[in-house]
């Protein structure tokens, strides 16, 4: 079915106001920066050196004007679903035998993420095209204010079968890496009824970083596997010196959100450590900055912070899907198999670069996944 407007969608653009710019280039002139001790590198975070090239790009180069009317072209709404303001691209192909995709985000990410996918999914050269619906995550760039707790993965779930309902789709796909990969499959476990396939995206060090959060995952490998003892260092590195980030806004999202919220500085690092550490091909960094940059001027390192506490917090994990299932591995080795449950039949892809943005690093192969995925499906 093509899509049909609801009378609770509204037209969005994103107008920022020149004061909230201004203000932002102002907080980067007169930064206090930390001393650095000598030698340390990445190891202890993000070196400032190259944090303060990267902010004087923000303050000095970096074109807010050009990057917010790029992410103008895409149709934007908004409407509100479970008393939450959700923001969303809606963008429809014009080939008739387009299928409607419904594509999640992570963390820490946006909607920005998928400027270099829509483009080929909506009006590929040859191939499956779709109508892609591109939702910003609960408390995440436009989708805020965060309006009351509880918005784990399985409500922004409900919500997003509320949203394709909204708009008409009678029939859709399903897409996502990170939250956006457990969200995906809530909502493929929610609305069987009317979701055609889930396609995910992962790489190896996501996967075992996963799987630490697995009750009783390390008992179940075996040290003297090479496979098996490859995964459980991961794990062991991602517990001892990866996890911090999420620690703390697992359980003290309030206290990390006003250095999020007040300083420029940290919201920039806060995502920039992520972006160097679970990539291996090129991030463009206007790209990069653009992301920032909506977390900056909505405020919402904090409220995305406040999202992934509920998540530590929550029972509700959905319900398995029962249809077709495809996986797209970035970065590929031997250990994802063992740690990601994909039934006998599902769609499996490994790729050798890339690794948690595929969408940034390597969007043109994303793409003839995904078309590959659901082209057949119906």
């Amino acid at each position: 079915m093509n899509a049909t407007a609801s009378s609770d969608i509204q037209p969005f653009r994103i107008e920022i106001p020149q004061a909230d710019v201004d203000y932002l280039h102002n907080r980067l002139a007169t930064a206090r920066w930390p001393g650095e001790l000598p030698g340390v590198g990445w190891t202890r975070g993000v070196p400032l050196g190259y944090l303060q090239e990267l902010a004087e790009y923000w303050r000095t180069r970096y074109d807010w004007r050009a990057q917010e009317a790029q992410l103008n072209r895409y149709p934007q709404s908004t409407t509100e679903i479970d008393g939450q303001r959700i923001h969303f691209l809606h963008v429809r192909s014009d080939r008739a035998d387009a299928k409607p995709l419904l594509i999640t985000h992570g963390f820490p990410s946006s909607v920005a993420e998928f400027r270099y996918l829509i483009e080929p999914l909506v009006n590929p050269p040859a191939g499956q095209a779709f109508h892609v619906v591109a939702p910003s995550l609960p408390g995440y760039a436009f989708s805020t204010p965060l309006a009351e707790t509880g918005w784990a993965m399985g409500r922004t779930a409900r919500a997003w079968v509320e949203l394709m309902r909204r708009l008409g789709y009678e029939r859709y796909g399903v897409h996502g890496g990170d939250i956006g990969a457990g969200v995906s499959g809530t909502v493929a476990g929610l609305d069987g009824e009317h979701v055609i396939g889930v396609h995910v995206v992962t790489d190896p060090l996501t996967a075992a970083n996963t799987a630490t959060f697995l009750p009783g995952m390390a008992d179940r490998l075996d040290e003297n596997d090479p496979v098996d003892k490859l995964i459980l260092d991961r794990m062991n590195e991602f517990t001892k010196e990866g996890s911090g980030y999420l620690a703390i806004q697992n359980s003290r999202p309030q206290t990390i959100g006003y250095g999020l919220v007040d300083s420029p500085l940290l919201q920039l690092a806060w995502i920039a450590e992520k972006v160097h550490e679970w990539t291996d091909l090129p991030v463009d960094r206007d790209q990069l900055l653009t992301t920032v940059s909506l977390y900056w001027f909505t405020g919402s390192g904090a409220t995305a912070a406040h999202t992934l506490y509920e998540q530590a917090h929550s029972s509700d994990w959905g319900t398995p899907p029962t249809v077709p299932q495809g996986f797209a591995i970035f970065g590929a080795d031997e250990t994802v198999r063992r740690l990601v449950p994909a039934p006998a039949d599902a769609h499996w892809t490994e790729f050798a670069r890339g690794k948690h943005f595929p969408a940034m690093e390597a969007p043109a192969e994303l793409a003839k996944d995904l078309q590959a995925f659901f082209g057949p499906l119906r």
